[in-house]
C-alpha cells in the first residue's frame, strides 16, 4: 500500500466535511458513491425504509470484490453518520484540523475515521490482487447512531450477510477502550432500553397523607436499582444501569399522580429481558413503592433491534489468530485483547450472522463530545492490517 497517510488524510478530511448526522445522510453517501465509482470498485446504493416508527427511508452503500473461485467471504462493516454537533469546541468541527498525529472533526473518531481505512484498503486490495479466491464485501452504512442501528439491520434483512464467515468493524476499539494500540475487541455488552411509569394518587399539598406519591414512588426504585450488584461476565465484566431520562407531575399544588422514568441498562451474557423485569420486580418490592407501575420496553421496528445482544469469540478462533498474526506483521507490537463496553451495529453482525465480527479501529479520543479527534499513524495502521489480513486469506 503506497501514500497510504495521504490518501487516508485527504479521504477523512473530505468525508469530516460533510456534516452527516443520523436521518441526515444522503450527502455522505453520495460522495462515497463517487469515490468509490472513481476507483473502479464495485458498488451500488442500498435503500431501505422504516414504516413502522421511524418513517425513514436510508441509504447504504454496499458492494463486493469477488475472486475467481470460492474461499471466505469477509464482510468489512463502517457507518458514515455521526452524532448530532455537541457544544464547546475549540476546534472547527468540519474542517479536519491537523495537529501533530491528531486530526480533529466531527466523526474523526466515530467512525469516518474506520470507514476511510476500510475504503483506502478496498482501494489497494482492487489495485494490487487480481489472482485471489473468495469474496470481500463491504457495507457503508447509515443510521448507526440513531436509536436502531437502520443501516445494518437492513443488510441483514435484505441478505447482503448471508453466508459471510467473520465480519470486521472498524469502530474505534483502542480509542473507545482507552487501550494503547493496536487493540482488538473480541466482543461488546449489550443493552436494552427501558421505562417505568409509576401511578399514584393526587391529593392537596397540604395533605400529602391523602395522596400517594407517584414521583416519590419512583424515586425509592430508583434509588434501589442503583443498589444493585450487578453480575459480572468473565469477559465482558459488569453491566450497567444509568437513568437517562424522568418526569413526573400532577394538577397545581397536588401530589403527583404520575411519573416515569426511563433506563439504558447496558448488559452482559445472561442478562436478557426476562433478566431486566425481574431485576425491576424485586428492586420494587425492597423500595416498598405505594402505588403501581409498569413497565415497558421501547417500541421497535421488529424483534431483531428490540435491544442489542451481548456477545464474545473465543479468543482462539482461527481468524482471531490470524487477525492477530496481522496485527503484529504491521505494528511491530502484540495486539491487546478487549471487549467493547457499548454497543453498536457490531452486536447486530455478531448475534444474528451466525459468524463471529471483530472490532478493529484507531486510537482517539472525545468520541461524542468536543474536539473529537483520531490518532492519524493508528488510521494508517488500522487500513493496513485489513489490507494485510485479506491479502493473507484470500490470495492464491
Amino acid at each position: 500500500m503506497k501514500n497510504v497517510r495521504k490518501n487516508i488524510i485527504k479521504l477523512l478530511s473530505d468525508l469530516v466535511k460533510i456534516y452527516s448526522p443520523y436521518f441526515e445522510e444522503e450527502q455522505i453517501m453520495k460522495f462515497t458513491y463517487n469515490w468509490l465509482k472513481e476507483k473502479n470498485i464495485s458498488c451500488e446504493y442500498h435503500r431501505y425504509s422504516e414504516d413502522r416508527i421511524t418513517k425513514f427511508q436510508g441509504t447504504n452503500v454496499v458492494g463486493n470484490i469477488k475472486g475467481k473461485e470460492g474461499g471466505l467471504k469477509i464482510l468489512l462493516n463502517g457507518h458514515l453518520d455521526t452524532v448530532t454537533l455537541s457544544q464547546g469546541w475549540t476546534k472547527d468541527p468540519m474542517k479536519a484540523i491537523i495537529e501533530g498525529d491528531k486530526l480533529y472533526g466531527l466523526g474523526a473518531l466515530d467512525m469516518k475515521g474506520g470507514s476511510a481505512a476500510i475504503m483506502i484498503a478496498l482501494e489497494a486490495f482492487q489495485r494490487n490482487v487480481k489472482d485471489f479466491k473468495g469474496e470481500v464485501v463491504y457495507t457503508l452504512v447509515s443510521d448507526e447512531e440513531g436509536p436502531y442501528g437502520l443501516g445494518t439491520d437492513a443488510i441483514i434483512l435484505d441478505g447482503i450477510t448471508d453466508g459471510i464467515d467473520f465480519s470486521i468493524v472498524t469502530e474505534p476499539s483502542s480509542g473507545f477502550a482507552d487501550i494503547e494500540f493496536p487493540c482488538l475487541c473480541l466482543g461488546a455488552r449489550g443493552g436494552y432500553n427501558y421505562k417505568v411509569n409509576f401511578y399514584g394518587k393526587s391529593s392537596h399539598a397540604a395533605a400529602p397523607e391523602l395522596g400517594m406519591d407517584a414521583i416519590l414512588d419512583g424515586a425509592k426504585l430508583i434509588c434501589e436499582l442503583e443498589k444493585i450488584e450487578l453480575k459480572e461476565d468473565p469477559q465482558l465484566g459488569k453491566g450497567s444501569l444509568v437513568v437517562i431520562e424522568t418526569s413526573g407531575g400532577g394538577q397545581a399544588c397536588s401530589v403527583a399522580e404520575q411519573s416515569s422514568f426511563t433506563v439504558f441498562r447496558h448488559v452482559v451474557r445472561g442478562e436478557d429481558k426476562e433478566f431486566l423485569i425481574n431485576e425491576v420486580k424485586e428492586a420494587a418490592k425492597k423500595a416498598g413503592i405505594k402505588g403501581e407501575y409498569k413497565m415497558e420496553f421501547r417500541e421497535a421496528p421488529h424483534d431483531g433491534v428490540d435491544g442489542f445482544k451481548p456477545f464474545t469469540i473465543e479468543e482462539d478462533n482461527i481468524f482471531a489468530k490470524e487477525f492477530l498474526e496481522v496485527i503484529k506483521k504491521v505494528t511491530g507490537t502484540c495486539g491487546n485483547i478487549a471487549y467493547f463496553s457499548s454497543v453498536g451495529d457490531f452486536n447486530y453482525l455478531g448475534t444474528r450472522t451466525g459468524a463471529p465480527v471483530f472490532i478493529f479501529g484507531p486510537y482517539g479520543k472525545n468520541y461524542h463530545s468536543s474536539d473529537e479527534w483520531v490518532s492519524i499513524d493508528s488510521l494508517v495502521k488500522t487500513s493496513q492490517v485489513i489490507y494485510d489480513l485479506l491479502v493473507k486469506l484470500l490470495k492464491v
